[in-house]
């Protein structure tokens, strides 16, 4: 499985465990903790989180000077399905 792929389904994973769906959010930063310590920060990390973004699994809002994401809600099939794939 590509790197990348694994990253975001370890984000989503994460954000769907938390109940980060909809008009909650949290800070990138705190996205990270849910990777192995060589992974964090890193640009496959990065890269991930761009690609969740445009695929509008993500949704962005600026806040206190960092940016925060939750889950986009209206995407919630196509985020479980993305997670079923292999």
């Amino acid at each position: 499985m590509d790197l990348q792929i694994a990253i975001m389904k370890r984000i989503l994973r994460k954000l769907i465990n938390l109940n980060i769906w909809g008009g909650r959010h949290t800070e990138i930063k705190n996205i990270q903790k849910c990777l192995p310590d060589h992974l964090r920060g890193t640009k496959e990390h990065k890269k991930a989180i761009k690609e969740l973004i445009k695929l509008e699994f993500l949704n962005t809002k600026p806040s206190t000077g960092e940016i925060h994401v939750g889950l986009n809600s209206h995407k919630q099939k196509e985020i479980f399905e993305f997670l079923e794939k292999e």
